[in-house]
């Protein structure tokens, strides 16, 4: 196998490396849009809570039936899934930021790979 077949396919095995890099932080932007959109969502419900008085009606739809909830009950499940939904923004931006950092790297390596492939089939 020449050196260039065997640069040719680190070539080939690193592109599908970044290009799976590629594809996992598209993964993770888009679940953290969809968080970014169920936290303002909680976050704007939390707020009309703050609203109503202590003895109103709250309804929770539970598939297709809504079922009365006390308001105490309410405010607590929309508080714990704010900090749940926190807690994963936390974990999805550490994983976006390593996914970037990876492939950068990846990009600048394959770079270096093109400009020597380029070198050598000049030679060649």
């Amino acid at each position: 196998m020449s050196s260039l077949s065997v640069l040719e396919a680190k070539l080939e095995t690193e592109s599908r490396a970044f290009q799976q890099l590629q594809k996992e932080l598209s993964t993770a932007i888009e679940a953290r849009q969809r968080l970014d959109s169920q936290q303002q969502e909680n976050e704007v419900v939390s707020k009309e809570f703050e609203h109503l008085e202590d003895d109103a009606s709250i309804f929770k739809l539970i598939g297709p039936v809504l079922v009365k909830q006390e308001k105490g009950e309410a405010v607590g499940n929309v508080k714990n899934r704010l900090e749940l939904i926190n807690k994963e923004i936390e974990r999805i931006e550490k994983q976006l930021q390593d996914l970037t950092e990876k492939s950068e790297k990846k990009k600048g390596e394959l770079a270096q790979l093109q400009m020597q492939f380029q070198q050598a089939t000049g030679k060649a």
